[in-house]
């Protein structure tokens, strides 16, 4: 159970430091350029997206569905409050000082890119066939297939 808590508080750690290190990019390298802001929180979303695609991939292939996405939620879950509430205040700004619509704005983008990364990472497991489903399936199937048939006499 310690080992499952371990690897959600690495991969929300991991997250939200994608997100820190996006900041301060922005703040330090590009302090006004809106542009240039822009595309670094675009490569932001995708580096999570990435990150969570190749998360799903790898828990995907030995536990069932439920489990990994409970610990992929988790880790969000915490990754998101630490993005929304404690990265701002890192890089000297309130998190509330864009108001309301920013403050949303940037939830729904965090929530949209998480779930594009695991729908993309659980969907190219489960093609490839390799998803825990599939190899119990195929486990199962191999070992029926190894069992002689039971004759039945009248």
């Amino acid at each position: 159970m310690r080992e499952r808590w371990r690897a959600i508080g690495v991969l929300a750690a991991a997250l939200f430091l994608v997100n820190v290190v996006a900041r301060l990019v922005i703040r330090f390298g590009f302090p006004d350029d809106d542009a240039a802001a822009d595309r670094i929180s675009w490569l932001m979303f995708a580096a999570i997206g990435l990150i969570l695609a190749v998360m799903a991939f790898r828990w995907g292939r030995d536990r069932p569905v439920g489990r990994w996405a409970a610990d992929l939620g988790a880790a969000v879950a915490v990754a998101l409050a630490l993005t929304v509430f404690v990265a701002p205040l890192l890089v000297g700004e309130n998190p509330f000082g864009g108001g309301a619509g920013l403050f949303f704005a940037q939830i729904w983008l965090y929530l949209a890119a998480t779930a594009a990364g695991v729908l993309v990472g659980f969907l190219i497991l489960t093609t490839l066939g390799r998803d825990y489903r599939s190899q119990q399936l195929k486990r199962y199937a191999e070992r029926k297939a190894a069992k002689p048939r039971k004759v039945v006499r009248r």
